[in-house]
């Protein structure tokens, strides 16, 4: 008999696990408390505009090309996906910097806007590159007790870790310009830090853009959650939406399946937790059937900052890049203000998402679905949003205004949506509105991150961004890999891995 598995939330993560096991022959049923698929990576209708709701892009699709092929599927067949270059323009005031995954090209550039600093994006990708080579084996290692430090891998990718420097720190050996140490540092926020907190193994984040570049599936990244469900209902699983579950069932420290909203109980072998880690801890799980993960110990826990979200429908076709990030003149204090000060910057950094015009499926003829994203403290900080999410508005669109694609936007807004971390958390069940987790601070890393196995409960697993390797899409993936692996490690099975994902077949588009 099939061994059941019930994955609780259909984001990314639970997607791709479930896609997996699904193939490998386990009745698979995942559990959605929305009325789509995608958690934070799913479609926002808002009349004839799209939107994702959450990520804009994926780097190293060669990971969801695993996914896929673990599956018996060719991604390809499914999503329609497009690389973007160049991969996107940094706005320092006047200067706009706008990097490509080639090489001699960026170095024009920097030769062009940044002299001198030549000799250090070079030196960038070859360091950046040699530590990569040898901590990407770490990212793919489950850590299920202090003795997977000791391994062979471990040991090769200590000296190269830089651990114990910061994102910021490892940027200023290589250039001596501000605003390129800000043009390569940036992606910190990926995984809602700042630079100068976030640990110097991260630097690898800005060296995989310039590796293996940033590609944008037709239809928007939920695309690729909508293909993952279809594969597993190929498999004979099932996707349910409108399904919440209240609580997970323990049994004498095991996990055999869920309470629904509605009361009803559906029984299982396994478990797999999809859902935002802190919600999960907090709404999911009676409290004494938790050890280590009670409430009052993951307050402890350090989050990622939140996001202030403005989706735009806008009757134009606008002249803007791609991906385009407008940074504040003190970038130092803005993030400090998020991070630290816990308030909203009067100067603020602001990343803007124009795909129409490469991507015709998402607004009609003629106009454009803008994407705008303001980093901002998570709800503990002391934020009155109610308040302040008429002003934070107000303060984003006199900025975009000031741009030149952009000049008189207000005034042709046909449709729009407004998410503050407070909506984050109502709406979207997102602990404390931290949209990007748990922080990846030292103590929240690899062995010291929950586990893919959950510590607290038997049969029961984790993905997503809450556990390792952490948040982002790429690592969320491995994460599935990671915890749909172990789950069949103790059956003694292992999935497939039918076609070959050596070689990315993305196409690219200029």
């Amino acid at each position: 008999m099939k061994k059941q598995v019930i994955v609780v939330g259909a984001g990314p993560g639970g997607l791709a696990a479930a896609m997996q096991l699904s193939a490998a022959g386990y009745q698979v049923k995942v559990l959605e408390k929305q009325a789509q698929v995608g958690g934070r990576t799913s479609k926002l209708q808002l009349g004839d505009y799209q939107f994702d709701l959450g990520p804009t892009f994926f780097m190293m699709p060669q990971i969801l090309e695993e996914v896929f092929a673990r599956s018996g599927r060719d991604l390809h067949e499914y999503v329609d996906m497009r690389e973007v270059s160049p991969l996107y323009t940094l706005k320092f005031g006047d200067v706009a910097f706008s990097p490509s995954r080639d090489m001699e090209y960026t170095k024009q550039e920097i030769s062009r806007l940044f002299p001198g600093n030549e000799a250090g994006y070079e030196k960038f990708l070859r360091i950046e590159g040699e530590k990569f080579d040898r901590v990407i084996n770490l990212l793919k290692q489950p850590f299920t007790s202090i003795g997977d430090f000791f391994t062979k891998d471990m040991w090769r990718a200590l000296p190269r870790l830089n651990a114990f420097d910061t994102v910021y720190g490892r940027l200023s050996k290589y250039f001596t310009d501000e605003r390129l140490k800000w043009a390569f540092s940036f992606q910190a926020k990926y995984l809602g830090m700042s630079a100068w907190d976030c640990p110097g193994t991260f630097t690898i984040l800005s060296f995989l853009e310039h590796r293996y570049g940033l590609f944008h599936p037709i239809g928007g990244v939920n695309q690729v959650c909508h293909a993952m469900a279809r594969v597993i209902e190929e498999n004979g699983g099932e996707v349910l939406t409108n399904t919440g579950v209240e609580q997970v069932i323990v049994d004498n420290g095991k996990a055999t399946g869920v309470q629904l909203e509605n009361g009803a109980t559906v029984q299982a072998d396994d478990v797999i937790i999809n859902a935002d880690f802190g919600y999960a801890m907090t709404n999911l799980f009676d409290q004494n059937d938790l050890r280590k993960y009670k409430q009052e110990n993951l307050e402890k826990k350090g989050l990622s900052l939140s996001t202030f979200m403005l989706y735009l429908g806008v009757d134009d076709t606008l002249d803007l890049p791609h991906h385009m990030v407008l940074f504040a003149d003190d970038y130092k204090q803005n993030v400090d203000d998020i991070t630290k000060e816990g308030k909203i910057s009067s100067d603020a950094s602001i990343y803007v998402h124009n795909p129409s015009h490469l991507d015709p499926t998402l607004a009609p003829t003629g106009k454009s679905a803008l994407y705008v994203l303001m980093p901002v403290p998570n709800l503990e900080a002391s934020i009155d949003w109610e308040e302040q999410k008429p002003l934070v508005k107000e303060q984003i669109l006199d900025r975009l205004e000031k741009e030149p694609g952009l000049a008189g936007l207000r005034e042709k807004i046909e449709v729009e949506k407004t998410i503050s971390p407070l909506e984050w958390e109502k709406e979207y069940y997102v602990y404390r509105g931290a949209t990007f987790n748990l922080s990846h601070s030292l103590d929240q890393m690899m062995y010291f991150r929950p586990h893919n196995k959950f510590e607290d409960v038997e049969h029961c697993f984790l993905v997503g961004g809450g556990t390792h390797p952490g948040s982002g899409l790429p690592t969320i993936f491995q994460s599935a890999i990671i915890s749909s692996d172990l789950l069949q490690d103790q059956y003694g099975t292992k999935a497939p891995v039918i076609l070959d994902t050596e070689v990315p077949t993305v196409k690219e588009q200029f």
